[in-house]
C-alpha cells in the first residue's frame, strides 16, 4: 500500500529541492489514474465551475459541489494530499470558514485552499488551531473577478505568509525569492520553474480546454500517445525544471 502524502513529505522534499506535481481532480476515475502514475497532490478546484459545469467565472460554485467531489477524488486516491478550494463568499466570515471547511474535511479533504492576502490572517490562524490546514493563494485570484474587472495579476510584491501557498502567474522572480522562504512549499502555476511544485488544470494537461488558452498551459497529450503517458511526461518535465518553460511564465 503506497503510503500516504503528508505535509512532512512536502516539507522534506522542498528541504532536498526535489521537485513533485500536483493537479486538478473532479472524480474517482482521474484521481486514481493521476494517482497511479505518480501525481501525489491533487486539488478539487473552484475550476470546476468553468471545466465541469460551463460557467464563464469560478463564481457559481457552491460548497456542496466542492465537497461531493472531494468525496469522489478522495475515493479514487487514498494516498495522495488532497486540498479543496473554498468558494466565493464561503469564508467571509470566521463562522462561514469555520463551517465550510469542517464540511470539505469531513467530505475527505487534507486541507483548505483559499484566495487573498493580508486580510485573512486571522482566519488562517484561527483554522490551523481548530486543526484545519490552510493553504493560500496569492497572484491571478479568480474569485475577486468583479473587483478587479476581469482575471488581473495580484501579488506582485512579496507579501506571502501560509504554510502551503499556491503562487498564480505571478513574474517568476518573485515566486523565486518567494520559494527560498525556508520550510514553506510553493506551488506554481504560470510563475516560473523555481516554485517546489507545479499545478495545472487537467482540462490543460489534456488539451481539453475553450476558446482561451492560457499562456502557462501545456496540452501534453499532443505530445503522448495515451493519457497515462500524457501525465507521466507532465510529471517528468516538472521534475527535470523543464516545464515550465518561460513561455509559459510571467517575467
Amino acid at each position: 500500500m503506497t503510503k500516504p502524502t503528508t505535509m512532512s513529505y512536502l516539507r522534506q522534499w522542498k528541504l532536498e529541492q526535489r521537485k513533485f506535481s500536483a493537479l486538478t481532480a473532479y472524480d474517482a476515475s482521474f484521481a486514481k489514474l493521476f494517482s497511479e502514475q505518480g501525481v501525489n497532490v491533487l486539488l478539487v478546484g473552484n475550476s470546476l465551475s468553468m471545466t465541469l459545469q460551463g460557467h464563464n467565472s469560478t463564481l457559481p460554485v457552491t460548497v456542496a459541489a466542492i465537497a461531493y467531489h472531494t468525496r469522489a477524488v478522495r475515493q479514487g486516491a487514498p494516498a495522495c494530499l488532497l486540498l479543496a478550494d473554498l468558494p466565493f463568499m464561503s469564508y467571509a466570515t470566521l463562522e462561514q470558514a469555520f463551517t465550510n471547511a469542517a464540511e470539505l474535511m469531513r467530505a475527505g479533504a487534507n486541507m483548505v485552499k483559499l484566495e487573498g492576502g493580508n486580510w485573512l490572517c486571522e482566519t488562517v490562524k484561527i483554522l490551523t488551531e481548530c486543526a484545519v490546514p490552510v493553504c493560500g493563494h496569492l497572484g491571478l485570484t479568480p474569485q475577486s473577478v468583479n473587483v478587479f474587472g476581469g482575471y488581473k495579476v495580484q501579488g506582485r510584491d512579496k507579501q506571502a505568509g501560509m504554510q502551503l501557498l499556491v503562487l498564480a502567474y505571478v513574474p517568476a522572480r518573485l515566486a523565486r525569492q518567494i520559494t527560498e522562504v525556508p520550510s514553506i512549499p510553493v506551488i506554481g502555476v504560470g510563475a516560473g520553474n523555481a516554485t517546489d511544485d507545479q499545478i495545472l488544470v487537467m482540462h490543460d494537461v489534456l488539451g481539453i480546454i475553450g476558446d482561451h488558452t492560457p499562456r502557462f498551459a501545456k496540452n501534453f497529450l499532443a505530445y503522448s500517445s495515451d493519457i497515462r503517458t500524457a501525465v507521466r511526461q507532465y510529471i517528468q518535465e516538472v521534475e527535470q525544471g523543464l516545464y515550465p518553460a518561460e513561455e509559459h511564465s510571467l517575467n
